[in-house]
């Protein structure tokens, strides 16, 4: 429409009276278009536009997203100058009504989205809850292969709770910096504990890439930190018992006060090379016991089942950590310390008349041994005395070697380690310590287990330790090689079980050496051994 010829026909003063005078209610006229209406209690400022499409006139009000943009907030001169931009949006063929419906709806979208956004967003507990709930349980995938974790979790729980819950745990996920969590690995790595450090990394960047990759997130905020920057780099252990220190075992083990069942463990790692959970899980072979029944308990121990069976020499894992069965052949040094070990053998709880199933039973005799159990029997002997736990062993230093500390894993590493100086070629070796094969093709093509050259390595292995212990540790006092003696496997022992195996257990009486020659096994002639 065309503008009203005279324009700015009001005052100030003109304005507040027609403001004050609550008995008019018809439009102020400024010209121009430009008015002054009463709403309710509100004077407000509008612009009378015509609707370029269809001719019609349009009330349109000016300062609309100010709350307090009606008079007397707004004044005359304001009405004015905001009138004037825009008739000269008008001018350059914006429409001000149009635009300003674009803006709402722009605005009301934006809105939407956000609620959106909030609607998705997720704290970094609930994520964790959502990551362990798909991650973390532990599953059998399409390809038969166990994923997920044993623990469900646990031990990252526990660690989440203690070192990130309190800090970041009701904080959003997706804003959440990589200072935040370095702070966090900080306070860990401050109290020394640099492994803890990196695994509470690895288990961070992990939840994140779950979260990138379900759009919870951006990005992950520490996929450019590595170990190095946390805890350092990982080292792997490479500790093995010398000669000199296998045969300083027994004496050790006499004066450290073990337990008779955790003293013939450590021969049993040495003689066969099994992981500590193989090693607890173990149990004897009695087919009228439930296999199944067996292994719930085995797993709610976290200890891999195992059946030990003294007639055929044989020490069966159906399932173990790389998810494969494997099975152990026991040397005669092997089968001594089973039979010590049946010796100990206590009768089961619920029926007198038979015995526990597990070699290495608990308290209850109903279970398992705790896994962490026998690495803290070690650990307790070879430390300062300061540094003693209450209600602990007394003989802090007792299992100490001349090489400093060792665990149930570097018994593991030495049997390994020994089978290759005696000469078995490394894909047998990896065969009898049930190794993952590096290589793909050869995990798929290769099927063959090497059944008959393990049996040969683990009983020259068996042989090599014999003679080791038959030989007295310099250093140590004749009543301390007599302890070796004791602990190895004696010839006269041997020939007595041979003879007359009545002295032995019930279990291990079907046990026959067979006149076999421990120190002729194999070709291999231990009296020029290298010492």
């Amino acid at each position: 429409m065309a503008r009203t010829a005279k324009v700015q026909r009001l005052t100030a003063l003109a304005v507040k009276r027609y403001a004050d005078d609550r008995s008019v209610s018809a439009p102020l006229h400024d010209g121009g278009g430009l008015y002054l209406r009463k709403r309710d209690a509100s004077a407000l400022w509008y612009l009378r536009l015509t609707e370029p499409a269809t001719g019609a006139q349009q009330w349109h009000r000016m300062f609309p997203d100010d709350p307090l943009g009606g008079y007397p907030h707004r004044s005359l001169l304001d009405a004015r100058a905001e009138a004037k931009r825009l008739w000269d949006l008008r001018s350059e063929g914006t429409d001000p009504r149009a635009l300003r419906l674009k803006t709402i709806a722009t605005r009301r979208q934006a809105d939407l989205d956000e609620a959106a956004a909030e609607k998705r967003k997720v704290t970094v507990r609930v994520l964790f809850e959502r990551w362990c709930a798909v991650d973390l349980q532990p599953r059998v995938g399409t390809d038969g292969k166990r994923i997920g974790r044993k623990d469900a979790g646990a031990y990252t729980r526990a660690q989440f709770e203690r070192r990130v819950f309190p800090k970041i745990g009701h904080s959003a996920a997706d804003e959440i910096k990589r200072g935040d969590l370095l702070e966090l690995l900080d306070a860990v790595k401050s109290e020394g504990k640099l492994r803890t450090a990196n695994i509470l990394l690895t288990d961070l960047k992990q939840m994140f890439r779950f979260a990138l990759a379900r759009d919870l997130v951006l990005r992950n905020p520490l996929d450019t930190v590595a170990k190095r920057d946390v805890g350092g780099p990982s080292v792997q252990r490479d500790r093995v018992l010398t000669v000199e220190e296998i045969r300083q075992l027994p004496g050790s083990i006499e004066a450290s006060g073990l337990h008779a069942r955790f003293a013939a463990a450590i021969w049993v790692i040495l003689a066969t090379g099994v992981r500590v959970g193989e090693l607890l899980g173990a149990v004897w072979l009695d087919e009228e016991r439930d296999p199944a029944e067996l292994k719930t308990i085995a797993d709610a121990s976290g200890v891999k089942l195992g059946f030990v069976n003294l007639k055929r020499r044989t020490w069966h894992l159906p399932e173990t950590k790389n998810q494969r069965d494997h099975t152990i052949h026991l040397s005669a040094f092997a089968i001594e310390q089973f039979e010590k070990l049946a010796e100990l053998t206590v009768a089961s709880n619920d029926d007198p008349d038979r015995s526990v199933p597990w070699v290495f039973p608990n308290m209850a005799n109903d279970g398992p041994v705790g896994v962490k159990s026998f690495g803290k029997q070690l650990s307790d002997r070879q430390k300062t005395p300061e540094r003693r736990l209450p209600h602990r062993s007394k003989a802090t230093t007792s299992l100490l070697l001349s090489r400093g500390r060792w665990t149930a894993h570097d018994l593991r590493r030495t049997a390994a380690t020994r089978m290759a100086e005696i000469g078995i070629s490394g894909d047998v070796i990896d065969e009898c310590l049930n190794h993952m094969i590096e290589s793909r093709v050869r995990r798929t093509y290769i099927r063959d287990r090497r059944i008959t050259e393990q049996r040969k390595a683990f009983d020259a292995l068996g042989a090599r330790i014999h003679a080791l212990l038959a030989a007295p540790a310099s250093g140590k006092p004749e009543s301390q090689r007599r302890v070796g003696r004791r602990h190895g496997l004696s010839e006269a022992r041997l020939a007595t079980a041979t003879s007359s195996p009545k002295h032995l257990p019930q279990r291990s009486r079907q046990v026959r050496t067979e006149g076999t020659a421990l120190t002729a096994h194999s070709g291999v002639d231990f009296d020029k051994w290298p010492q």
